[in-house]
């Protein structure tokens, strides 16, 4: 038995390892983004989250190319193609001069971080299913959010005690590490039977497939609106803190609080989604997102951003919901198309993406004197995707969905 738990933690812990690099890649830097943007001669705070949001752009078209990749020919050595792109653009960022380079190698990163992002979704859709599946995700993205509760703490340090770049290196050597780890500890999960022969038809037949399954799209058009707006966060939180609150030495911690509230709540979801279910659990917090967040607007409508324990309390708040959205989500909208996890990995993620970054760039550019911006944000795409949930809801309940 002991043995059996030991190796289902490594498990969890390797798959959140791999995703892991991601937020290592984004949150890291977050503390240097002034003193890169005056390196690559940027001192426009709006263009520098293009640093931030356009990394999801490369992700997004990064899971079309592995996700059909890994289905015809496994899941590992996708993940080790995608570590060696990933390695090239960070050699690319390091050596930048320009805005333009660095937002290339940005874009490039995400496309070899998409890799090792979408196999390990592939990974566990091939090994669980249903609500046992979304308690994997769970556990899994609690160890996930482990990294963007450090990484800002891990970049300020790196930032004061060398330069910018040693955060580009130190993504390397982590990269390096859990490819080997990869490597040596975790079988293949792709089934011979189950592979697809790789042709110039591949992406079309999965999205045909897809197509047939309105719950596996509805849920990734919910998961592209939360996403969006959770991503106007993510670029514009140093803005936010350390231009609007002047928090320029305490921004790492911030954000390392906040993320822990998103930790707490999806280990909370891992052990409440056997009992209530992913549907139940993703439900009441969409509801509890919207709320907030249109609370938050209709107090501070056209003033000055509140004081920071009252912000920090209706962040904590919807970040909190966060932890009971992401993971049930996918895990819903993966369940149907577990004969076709690596392509359907990618196209959902494609499409969730493609929908979040022009929704993070349009709302990241007014975000400049108040966070007000952000809120709005949060309460459009929460009240869009809470009706969307309605609808998969009934169609659920009737049973017809994927019929």
């Amino acid at each position: 038995m002991q043995k059996n738990q030991t190796v289902k933690f490594e498990f969890i812990a390797l798959m959140a390892s791999l995703m892991s690099i991601v937020a290592l890649a984004i949150d890291a830097i977050l503390p240097a983004m002034s003193a890169i943007g005056i390196s690559i001669n940027s001192l426009d705070t709006n263009n520098n989250q293009l640093l931030i949001t356009m990394i999801f752009l490369g992700l997004g078209f990064g899971q079309l190319l592995f996700g059909p990749l890994s289905d015809s020919f496994g899941r590992k050595p996708i993940v080790y193609i995608g570590f060696s792109v990933f390695a090239v653009a960070s050699v690319i960022c390091v050596l930048a001069p320009t805005l333009e380079w660095m937002v290339f190698g940005r874009i490039l990163q995400g496309v070899g971080l998409a890799a090792p992002r979408t196999i390990a979704i592939a990974v566990i859709r091939d090994m669980y299913i249903g609500d046992y599946m979304a308690k994997i995700m769970s556990f899994v993205t609690t160890f996930f959010i482990l990294v963007p509760v450090i990484a800002p703490v891990m970049g300020k340090f790196i930032l004061n005690h060398y330069n910018w770049k040693g955060i580009f290196y130190v993504q390397l050597v982590m990269a390096l590490l859990v490819s080997i780890w990869f490597w040596k500890r975790q079988p293949e999960t792709l089934k011979p039977e189950y592979k697809i022969k790789f042709t110039k038809h591949v992406f079309l037949d999965g999205l045909k497939e897809l197509i047939k399954h309105k719950e596996t799209m509805g849920f990734t058009v919910i998961s592209g609106l939360i996403s969006g707006a959770f991503i106007v966060y993510l670029s514009a939180s140093q803005i936010i803190f350390e231009n609007q609150y002047g928090l320029i030495d305490e921004f790492p911690y911030i954000f390392a609080g906040l993320a822990a509230g998103v930790g707490l709540s999806t280990f909370l979801n891992g052990s409440f989604v056997m009992r209530f279910g992913m549907w139940r659990l993703s439900y009441f917090a969409i509801i509890l997102f919207s709320v907030n967040a249109l609370i938050y607007v209709l107090l501070f409508w056209n003033s000055a951003n509140p004081s920071l324990p009252i912000i920090l309390l209706f962040m904590a708040i919807q970040f909190f919901t966060i932890g009971f959205i992401f993971g049930n989500l996918r895990a819903i909208a993966m369940e149907p198309i577990g004969h076709i996890a690596g392509i359907g990995a990618a196209i959902t993620g494609f499409i969730s993406t493609l929908m979040a970054v022009p929704i993070a760039n349009f709302i990241g550019g007014f975000v400049t004197d108040t966070a007000l911006p952000l809120f709005i944000g949060f309460t459009i795409f929460g009240t869009l995707s809470f009706f969307i949930f309605i609808r998969m809801r009934v169609l659920h309940t009737r049973g017809l969905v994927d019929a």
